[in-house]
C-alpha cells in the first residue's frame, strides 16, 4: 500500500488565494513605489526608475517561472497533490510579468529615446535585437513563452490532446536557459545573481532528467534461441 503523506488534501480551500496574492505581490510593491515617487515620497526605485521597473519585472518573472519549475520536484517529495493546483497559477504570473517586463522595456525606455515616435520604438528594438546579445536571448525566452501562455487552458488540452500539448510545455526548459543566459549576459562583471538561478534551474533539470529516467519501463531481455 502506498504511503499516504501527511499533507494530502491540506490546503485546498486557501491554497489559491494564497498563491494568487503572494503572486501579486511583487507587481503591488511596484505599483506602490511608482505612487511614492509621483507623490515626490521616498521610493525604491533609485535614480533610474525606468530602468529599475524593467529589470525588477524581469528578475520576478524568471524566479516565478523557476519556481513553476519547482512544483512538480516539490510535489514529488512532499507527496502534497493540492500543490498541482497551483502550477498553471504560476506559470501564468510568470508569462504576465515578463510581458510586462517587454513593455516596459519598449515603452518606458526605447519609446522615450525615440523621442515618443512609435515606429522609432520599433527600429530601437530591431536594432537591439540584432546588436546585443541579452535582448536576442530575452526576446527568444518571451517568445517561447507565449504559446505556452496561450494554451495553459483547459480547452487547449482538449483540442491539441494531451500528448501534444505536454510536448508543447517541454519547451519551458529551453525557455528557461535562455532566460538565465538572458539575465547572465545582462549584467556587468561577475555578480552572483545569474549563477544562482542558473544554479537552481540546474538542479531543477538534473530533478527532470533523473525522474525521466527512472519512470522508463525496462526492456525486457530477449528470448534465448532454441
Amino acid at each position: 500500500m502506498a504511503r499516504r503523506s501527511p499533507l494530502r488534501g491540506f490546503g485546498r480551500s486557501w491554497l489559491k488565494p494564497v498563491a494568487f496574492w503572494l503572486l501579486a505581490a511583487p507587481g503591488l510593491w511596484l505599483i506602490a513605489q511608482w505612487a511614492f515617487l509621483l507623490l515626490g515620497m521616498e521610493n525604491a526605485l533609485g535614480f533610474n526608475p525606468i530602468e529599475t521597473t524593467h529589470r525588477f519585472l524581469g528578475d520576478t518573472a524568471l524566479r516565478i517561472l523557476l519556481i513553476s519549475l519547482a512544483v512538480t520536484p516539490i510535489r514529488d517529495l512532499t507527496g502534497w497533490l493540492p500543490l498541482m493546483l497551483v502550477r498553471r497559477r504560476i506559470g501564468l504570473a510568470a508569462f504576465w510579468y515578463a510581458l510586462l517586463h517587454v513593455i516596459a522595456y519598449m515603452g518606458l525606455d526605447l519609446y522615450v529615446a525615440a523621442g515618443f515616435s512609435g515606429s522609432g520604438m520599433w527600429l530601437g528594438l530591431w536594432e537591439d535585437v540584432v546588436q546585443r546579445t541579452y535582448i536576442t536571448l530575452g526576446m527568444a525566452a518571451f517568445i517561447l513563452l507565449i504559446p505556452l501562455a496561450i494554451t495553459s487552458f483547459n480547452t487547449a488540452i482538449r483540442t491539441l490532446g494531451a500528448r501534444v500539448w505536454q510536448r508543447l510545455h517541454y519547451s519551458v526548459y529551453p525557455l528557461a536557459v535562455l532566460a538565465i543566459f538572458h539575465y547572465g549576459f545582462m549584467v556587468k562583471g561577475h555578480q552572483p545573481g545569474p549563477w544562482i538561478h542558473g544554479g537552481i534551474l540546474a538542479v531543477l533539470l538534473a530533478w527532470r532528467g533523473w525522474t525521466a529516467l527512472r519512470s522508463r519501463p525496462s526492456t525486457p531481455p530477449l528470448a534465448s534461441q532454441g
